[in-house]
Formats: structure tokens, C-alpha cells, sequence
């Protein structure tokens, strides 16, 4: 007995000073998308100050493709040391739904670190229908089914919205899957398609210019840039107000060391907090900064893994 005692005072005492000298080499950070996304750009923001008050460089890995995954399942089978960290957002709680062969879960295989930012959605139509608000979209909708078309990026959040909101509102609205986001307004400008979902920042000039009718937005409250559209839980859609549909947050290989996992959390709130960093993040677009102790970041995943299955399989979206 007082063997086994004295074994985990030592590895207790070992991972303090682990942590306490924590950082002494680079970190990397694995982002599983391309070099030129928004997440990746976020990334940026945060690791240079990040970077100042480690005392280290963190490096950028971008590993994309396979929806991510392919850049997840590298992180995962890397050394749960601190030196190894996932940029990751809501998709952890569903990408073994849409990637059954994955081989293990994405939840299971990581710790929660700290989040970082949230973003929201703005539902939009061509202007050549005559609804100017959701309620009246979904009329005109139930009026002609089959004759509308939705078109959104595949597997994006704007195409789990749509699809979401036409389950929900009892809708049959075509839906057409695209590769990114700017086919997509090119083809509502022409007419090809009737709605689509996009980032405010995304939508903004079209909206402004009036090519885009705005109908709704996904956020809790209204936007300042959009203060007559409505949210979705103003127009009769709770269902669709997610709260938030999109968030990105750092995480570690399960196995990361408790105190590197804290002392990562208390620098990453306090780079979060410089005035210079939150507005060069909210520049980029996002809705807001999240700031959450480990463990209130690990209960927030929680819900998320319990919120996004039921509406991943209400879509209708199939494994891939």
C-alpha cells in the first residue's frame, strides 16, 4: 500500500514539474483545413500572441481533406505531450456519424482545451420571389414544392441549416450540393438557385446591394449591420437557432498531462482578452469570442455531442 502511494505522489509530483517547464520545445497545432481558410486565419490571430506568452513558437500544420478527418485522425495519433494540439470545432461532435470507418471517436480521443471564437448564419433568398419574410418564404414554399432549389457547400453548416430548417418547416425544397460557397451566390445571382445559407460576412455586400433578400439570422439576437431581420427563434424556428452553429476551440490527444492542459487554457483566455486580438478576430467575421474555464469547455462539448447526432440524421445526410 504505502509502495502504491508513494508511485502516485511521484507521478503527480513528475507531471507538476512536467508542467511547470512546460513549454520547452516547438507546438504544433494541426489545422485540418486548407492554408487559406478563415479557420486557418483564426489560427493565426491566436498562436503569434499565443506564441509570446509560452515562451515558444507554435507552427501551423495544415492537414486537409476526407471532411477534415484526415487532419483529425493525424492528430489524434500524436503524442498527448502539450506539443501537439487540434484546432477543431463543432464537427467533433458528428464526424464519426458522417465517417462511420473513421475508426475511432473523435470525442473520446481528445481533451477540450479552451475555446475561441463562435459564428452564426444569415438565411437568404433571390429577391425575384415576392416572400419578405421567413413565414412568407415558407408559404410560398408549400405552395410550389419541388420547385424550389437550395444550394449550399456539402457537408458545410449553411447545407446541415438548410436542409435542418426544410425538415423542420416540412419543406420540399430541392437541395444542390456545391464544392465552396461562391458557386453557390454565383448561381442564386442567376437565378439558378432560390435560397441559400452563408456567413453574414460572406452575404453582406450582395445584401446590401440588393441582390440578396436576408430573412432570418441564426444568432440569439438580432445583428447591428442587419437590425430588421429577424432571428430564427423570432420567426417560429427555435429548432434552428443552434447557439452556435459554428465555433472553433483547441484541443489535445487524450492522455495530455491535466496541468499542460490548464496552464494551455489560462494563456489562451488571457491572449483573448488583449484588445488588439479580439478585434483582429471579430475583423475575420466570427459572431464572438468564447471564453470558458477546461472544464466548462468540456461540458459545452458534451452538449454538442448530444445536439448535433439527432439533427445530423433528421438532414438526412449519409455517411460518407
Amino acid at each position: 500500500m504505502r509502495r502504491w502511494m508513494f508511485a502516485v505522489v511521484l507521478l503527480v509530483g513528475a507531471t507538476s514539474a512536467q508542467a511547470q517547464h512546460y513549454p520547452d520545445k516547438l507546438i504544433k497545432l494541426i489545422v485540418p483545413l486548407v492554408a487559406g481558410s478563415p479557420i486557418t486565419a483564426l489560427a493565426r490571430v491566436v498562436v503569434q500572441p499565443l506564441s509570446a506568452r509560452l515562451g515558444q513558437q507554435i507552427i501551423i500544420e495544415n492537414r486537409p481533406g476526407a471532411g477534415t478527418s484526415i487532419g483529425v485522425k493525424a492528430a489524434a495519433a500524436m503524442p498527448p505531450d502539450g506539443y501537439n494540439l487540434l484546432m477543431y470545432g463543432q464537427n467533433i461532435a458528428y464526424l464519426q456519424q458522417l465517417y462511420p470507418d473513421l475508426g475511432f471517436d473523435p470525442v473520446k480521443a481528445f481533451v477540450p482545451v479552451a475555446p475561441i471564437a463562435e459564428y452564426f448564419h444569415v438565411v437568404v433568398i433571390s429577391p425575384a420571389l415576392p416572400a419578405k419574410t421567413l413565414q412568407e418564404f415558407v408559404a410560398y414554399a408549400k405552395a410550389n414544392p419541388g420547385k424550389l432549389n437550395f444550394g449550399a457547400g456539402l457537408g458545410t453548416m449553411p447545407h446541415i441549416i438548410g436542409q435542418y430548417f426544410n425538415h423542420v418547416a416540412g419543406l420540399d425544397i430541392i437541395t444542390i450540393p456545391y464544392a465552396g460557397g461562391e458557386q453557390v451566390r454565383v448561381d442564386i445571382l442567376g437565378g439558378r438557385i432560390q435560397m441559400n445559407v452563408g456567413p453574414p460576412t460572406n452575404l453582406m455586400g450582395l445584401i446590401k446591394q440588393g441582390k440578396l433578400r436576408p430573412l432570418a439570422v441564426t444568432s440569439k439576437v438580432r445583428m447591428k449591420e442587419l437590425p430588421d431581420v429577424p432571428t430564427m427563434i423570432e420567426s417560429g424556428y427555435p429548432q434552428v437557432g443552434f447557439h452556435p452553429d459554428v465555433w472553433q476551440g483547441i484541443h489535445a490527444p487524450v492522455g495530455t498531462p491535466m496541468p499542460i492542459i490548464e496552464k494551455l487554457n489560462t494563456e489562451i483566455n488571457a491572449v483573448l482578452k488583449i484588445p488588439e486580438v479580439r478585434t483582429s478576430i471579430l475583423r475575420l467575421g466570427v459572431a464572438d469570442i468564447m471564453s470558458m474555464t477546461q472544464r466548462e469547455f468540456a461540458t459545452f462539448i458534451d452538449g454538442e455531442s448530444t445536439k448535433w447526432p439527432p439533427i445530423i440524421k433528421a438532414t438526412g445526410f449519409k455517411p460518407q
